[in-house]
């Protein structure tokens, strides 16, 4: 293999530019040329090719987001925009595909492979850690941690004045964040997609809960059933009237910027290098991952399969805590 290609798509992930930054200098080890591909599958189509080399990724591993930019592309959902990038990808003699991103990312990689036979491997850049094949994703660490800074600071105001805050955090098909976050800030409630039955619980739990609590957070998750931080506000005060005096911090998108954790730094690097070795080794279609501290390589047909349940032991934890 002489010549391979690293993109990242999708919603960006502190932590991306770590992986990149492990896929060029891999690939210069191995004496292989790297070339990055701007704005993802956007980028493809349009021919935004750009040669890499050492000096290309210095400076990097602490800045988030992507030096390679990210897009979501439509055109690529289309058999006419995927050949444009297959006629790019050939004229540029790529050998192979390291591609960062989630679950729509991997889904493009598969189409692709459907019209060309050029080998792609995944690395998990997403902050919702919804993806099957590895214990964490590139870019849920630092997200976490950035939802456990704002919640430290949120109770701080509460507790100043016994204030219920209702937070919400991103999580459009997955409460991952809400979940582990909400376990790590000491949250009275956590309301996620996966938990059907999460809105009367959390409602019962107000009720029979100690009321000398100066402060209270409950997370909710952006794709909770409930409707989101607003609509749980409403339910509060319908059921309770005044009893609380309620507010709403909606954490947005602070939750994907910032400097990559130390970890995740780790885990990024870790998951590029794996993703060119897997390269070299003739692997294809398959997202490379970390469990139990080992890399694995997950076909993509399984890892683009979003996590549905919730671990046992995690919810009884998050329900013990909270008392």
């Amino acid at each position: 293999m002489k010549k391979i290609a690293v993109f990242t798509s999708g919603g960006d992930a502190p932590g991306m530019n770590a992986c990149i930054r492990a896929v060029v200098r891999t690939g210069i080890y191995h004496q292989i040329e790297v070339m990055g591909i701007l704005n993802g599958y956007e980028g493809m189509i349009d021919n935004a090719f750009v040669s890499m080399n050492e000096k290309s990724v210095s400076n990097i591993i602490q800045r988030g987001g992507t030096i390679l930019k990210t897009a979501r592309s439509q055109r690529f959902l289309q058999p006419e925009g995927r050949k444009k990038a297959i006629e790019n990808l050939k004229a540029h003699q790529i050998e192979g595909i390291v591609a960062i991103g989630g679950d729509g990312t991997f889904r493009g990689a598969l189409a692709l492979s459907e019209q060309c036979h050029i080998p792609v491997i995944g690395c998990p850049g997403t902050i919702d850690n919804d993806l099957v094949g590895t214990d964490f994703t590139i870019g849920y660490d630092t997200a976490i941690n950035t939802v456990i800074e704002a919640v430290d600071k949120i109770r701080d105001t509460a507790e100043s004045h016994n204030r219920l805050f209702v937070v919400e955090v991103m999580g459009r098909d997955a409460g991952l964040i809400a979940l582990r976050s909400g376990i790590g800030a000491g949250a009275e409630a956590i309301l996620i997609p996966e938990l059907k039955s999460d809105m009367n619980e959390m409602l019962d739990k107000l009720e029979k809960g100690r009321k000398d609590k100066s402060s209270k957070i409950i997370l909710v998750a952006e794709g909770d059933e409930s409707g989101g931080a607003y609509k749980v506000m409403d339910a509060i005060k319908q059921k309770f009237g005044s009893t609380y005096d309620i507010r709403v911090s909606v954490l947005g998108h602070i939750q994907r910027g910032g400097s990559p954790s130390c970890i995740e730094r780790v885990n990024a690097s870790r998951m590029g290098h794996a993703a060119v070795k897997a390269l070299l080794q003739g692997r294809s279609n398959v997202m490379v991952g970390i469990i139990n501290g080992c890399i694995t390589h997950t076909p993509f047909e399984k890892a683009v399969k979003h996590i549905v349940e919730i671990k046992a032991d995690l919810k009884e934890l998050a329900e013990i805590l909270s008392i």
